[in-house]
């Protein structure tokens, strides 16, 4: 697995000395060496026992950064003892079948104050206003990208601890596939969900964490106690209450206890050991079905299979 890595050049004295460490890097005018660097404590560990290749060097407001690339090992999956569903959605950006519940609002707020300060710097239509507008869009994706950092750690501590693995909707396609009002449709396309995953996925991946993506239908309109599926039962967005059992809760939870059943599902079904072929004598050879193709018949076990069929010339 590789990593990317930041680290800020030229850190303020105090930070210098709190954690030192120099780098060396070639210019038009000479080598310059001995360049102090600042970073978080795991920042600098991987650096020095993981850094492979060569690293680029970056200027971006108003600091320089030195992008180092890392190669860490991969530890082995685990066999996990169970499941944690999760869904993801805008009010709420992930919802576990725990119970644990990320809200977006406040992400939701502050999307729409830079959505007006963005309005005021376009209408001003300066030089001035652009820098100010690049600057802003970097700032508010850096925050988006800091909550989605944040929620995905929790998530894999959790299932790391517990021994469980981690079950996602499969969500490819569905701004293609959902149609919105007008409204809604720049709260859906800053919807960081694919972000997230990504998070998610690569966090799992160091810590040996399984991970599942399973269909995403219906998985908010169906009990997941007498498994009746039906648009009636999630009367609002927030509760879920089915017309034939009464089984009532919140509508993301019940959505994530869905995705986690099926993950169990999934799962079984993917580690069932695949039967031996083993002939049987007097039930193998060639045969002609009563369409009149030819084919080979194969016992495996106690279940007899017909195989390789060919049409009657």
């Amino acid at each position: 697995m590789k990593l990317v890595v930041p680290v800020r050049l030229l850190p303020t004295p105090a930070q210098a000395a709190a954690l030192a460490a120099t780098v060396s890097i070639w210019t038009t005018d000479g080598r310059l060496k001995d360049l102090r660097h600042i970073g978080s404590a795991d920042q600098l560990a991987t650096l020095r026992v993981h850094r492979r290749g060569e690293s680029d060097l970056l200027f971006r407001d108003g600091s320089w950064f030195l992008i180092a690339t890392c190669e860490v090992s991969e530890p082995e999956v685990f066999e996990p003892a169970d499941w944690i569903g999760v869904d993801r959605g805008i009010t709420n950006l992930a919802t576990t079948s725990d119970g644990d519940n990320f809200r977006g609002r406040r992400l939701q707020r502050y999307r729409r104050w830079h959505a007006h300060k963005r309005a005021e710097l376009q209408a001003k239509r300066t030089k001035s206003a652009n820098r100010h507008l690049k600057t802003r869009a970097r700032r508010e994706a850096r925050h988006s990208t800091h909550i989605n950092h944040r929620i995905a750690k929790d998530i894999v501590a959790v299932a790391q601890r517990t021994g469980r693995g981690i079950a996602l909707e499969e969500l490819q396609g569905i701004r293609d596939r959902v149609r919105l009002h007008r409204h809604q449709r720049a709260i859906q396309s800053s919807w960081p969900f694919r972000q997230l995953e990504q998070h998610i996925t690569y966090k799992a991946r160091r810590a040996g964490v399984p991970m599942l993506q399973v269909d995403a239908r219906y998985t908010s309109q169906m009990c997941p106690r007498c498994k009746y599926t039906d648009r009636s039962n999630r009367p609002s967005r927030d509760s879920f209450s089915c017309r034939r059992c009464g089984l009532a809760g919140p509508a993301d939870v019940v959505a994530a206890v869905n995705i986690r059943d099926r993950a169990r599902r999934a799962w079984a079904l993917v580690n069932v050991p695949l039967p031996a072929p083993v002939r049987a004598a007097g039930r193998c050879g060639p045969f002609t079905t009563a369409s009149g193709e030819r084919g080979t018949r194969l016992a495996w076990k106690d279940r007899t299979y017909a195989r390789s069929f060919q049409p009657r010339s």
